[in-house]
Order: structure tokens, then sequence, then C-alpha cells
């Protein structure tokens, strides 16, 4: 029994490692594997809430989760959970950096897109194209053409695609085709 306290100790140990939190020293994401840009501010002009069923698509694979999305007016956060209710991630995003805490040993392998990327992918999803405007770099359009939103680089070469549907008065993401990265995620909103 003594023999086991130092290994139960040890593992408690590795686990809580794991879990911390880690920040990334600013505030930007990748738009393709050469460009980055300042994500703009995580606030919206209301208070945004969703719950959602995320299938996740790479060339390796896909992955179900989970996902509870907040902006409150002062940050934006992201959690994402196995289909079975255990967490998997949390990202936040105050304006000045991105935190994020995951369960490595469980992420591990999967073939999920780094959580900053899916935080980048939410924020062009459902923040209006006014915010991101300042934010692109020089030659970049980001335009909404109906119930799709594109982002194209200077070339005029599609990087991002978004897809909406009218959801009970409201205009819901439900697919992003991101291009650069080569990955698709489907966004099923569901009930509160």
């Amino acid at each position: 029994m003594k023999s086991l306290l130092p290994l139960c100790l040890c593992a408690s140990l590795l686990s809580a490692c794991a879990n911390a939190p880690t920040a990334v020293p600013d505030n930007r994401a990748f738009l393709t594997q050469e460009t980055r840009l300042v994500l703009p501010a995580p606030t919206l002009a209301q208070p945004l809430y969703r719950q959602q069923l995320l299938s996740a698509r790479t060339q390796r694979g896909g992955h179900q989760l989970l996902t509870v999305l907040e902006a409150d007016g002062r940050q934006l956060t992201l959690v994402g959970l196995t289909p079975s209710g255990i967490r998997l991630f949390r990202v936040s995003y105050d304006g000045e950096a991105i935190r994020t805490e995951q369960l490595s040993s469980l992420l591990g392998g999967t073939t999920l897109p780094p959580v900053a990327q899916v935080l980048a992918d939410v924020m062009l999803s459902y923040w209006p194209i006014q915010s991101w405007q300042p934010q692109l770099p020089r030659g970049w359009q980001l335009k909404d053409e109906g119930m799709v939103r594109r982002l194209r680089d200077p070339k005029g070469t599609l990087v991002s695609e978004i897809f909406y549907q009218d959801i009970a008065g409201e205009r819901e993401p439900v697919r992003l085709v991101q291009h650069a990265f080569d990955y698709q995620l489907q966004m099923e909103k569901l009930a509160p």
C-alpha cells in the first residue's frame, strides 16, 4: 500500500500538468500557413451563447465533439466536450491573449484542428464583417454572398467558406470549409 502512494501522487501531478492553462502571448491566428492576423475584439453587440455538435473532417479522418460557445461582452469562451460529456479543451480570448486548457492525453492523435484555429473559425463564422475588415491584411477580402461568407487572399484564391441556414429567424453557420488547411467543420446547433 505504501508503494502505491508515490505512484498515485505522480499520477495526480501529471494530470494537473495536462490541465494547466497556457496563454498564447498574443491575439493572433493563422489565415493560411504564411499569413497571420490579430483577431477582432471578442465583444459583440448582443451576448452570444451556443451549444453545438461539431464534426471535424481532415485528410486523416473525422472527429465529433460538443461545443459550448459564450461571448459575454468581455471575453469569448469555447469549451469542447466528448459526446459523452468529458471536457477536451477550454479556450478563452479576452482581446489580449488566447488561453487554452487542454486534456492532451485525450486529444493526442485526434484529427481536430488546433484549438486556437477553431476559435478563429468560430469568430469568422459569427462576428460581423465590420469587425474583421480592419484586421484583414492588405488585399484580403471577406464578403457575404447570400447565405455564404467567403474569405479570399489578395490573388483571389478562396481560403475559407462558411455556409449558413436560417434557423428560427437567425442566420446560423452550419458548415465551414477551410481550404488553406484542408479541413471542414459541420456545426449543428443544439437546444439550450
